[in-house]
């Protein structure tokens, strides 16, 4: 009963239909309207190297972690600069410097091995 009514109701709307059509005969649908900034094998693509990075960091020494984590802002907090997590960890910045230079190495190595 539920789906007769359903059927019936007149605020389906489909993509394809045409909602202007033009002197030539071609229509307007829409499709052709409504934007799309949303692009579903971008965003698919964008979450499983997501996903591959966090693996990869966590497969890292601790203080590259931490450095890494900490720069990039990846636990959730804003980036950091290289002076600011040296004060948080207690060593000089250009310490943190070679630690992150290994560190973004050894992720570049893992995610892009032909390079």
């Amino acid at each position: 009963m539920h789906l007769r009514r359903e059927r019936k109701a007149p605020l389906t709307l489909s993509m394809q239909e045409p909602i202007q059509t033009s002197k030539d005969g071609s229509h307007l649908t829409v499709l052709d309207v409504v934007p799309d900034d949303f692009l579903l094998d971008e965003d698919c693509e964008f979450r499983e190297e997501s996903g591959r990075l966090r693996t990869l960091v966590q497969q890292l020494t601790g203080r590259e972690r931490q450095v890494i984590l900490l720069r990039y802002g990846l636990s959730g907090q804003p980036p950091l600069t290289q002076q600011q997590v040296a004060q948080l960890l207690g060593i000089s910045r250009s310490y943190v410097s070679r630690i992150e230079k290994a560190a973004v190495q050894a992720l570049r190595a893992q995610l892009d091995p032909a390079r």
